[in-house]
């Protein structure tokens, strides 16, 4: 019997290599847990994609290890497509605080909404 950690992230573009190490070392306790208390052969496989669809030398082989097809190009489309949705939104944001008006966003403390000046779309 096996256990398969997969990471899926999906980062800015700085210190993709880094940062698929240090999932790696973050996970790495788990794994041993579950090599431990089930007798489990255990492997983590990160799978980390830049926000302009930058990869890993190491991601082919990385999908290799998980079973099923998998395209490398629609992953980074994916990851492409998702930033280029969530950035109007940020610059509309950033637009709205430098004209004054006020955002949608919630209180931590109270979970209710703050007062919206103006419509947003």
């Amino acid at each position: 019997m096996s256990t398969i950690i997969i990471i899926i992230i999906i980062i800015i573009n700085r210190n993709i290599v880094q940062k698929e190490a240090e999932k790696k070392l973050k996970y790495k306790s788990l794994c041993i847990d579950r090599q431990r208390m089930w007798n489990l052969i255990c492997a983590i496989i990160p799978v980390i994609i830049g926000a302009t669809g930058t990869v890993t030398r190491r991601l082919r082989k990385n999908l290799e290890a998980v079973q099923g097809k998998h395209s490398i190009g629609s992953l980074q489309k994916t990851a492409i497509l998702g930033t280029s949705h969530i950035i109007p939104k940020v610059l509309q944001c950033e637009t709205r605080s430098l004209s004054g008006g006020d955002h949608r966003w919630f209180k931590r403390s109270t979970g209710q909404k703050r007062p919206v000046t103006g419509d947003i779309i």
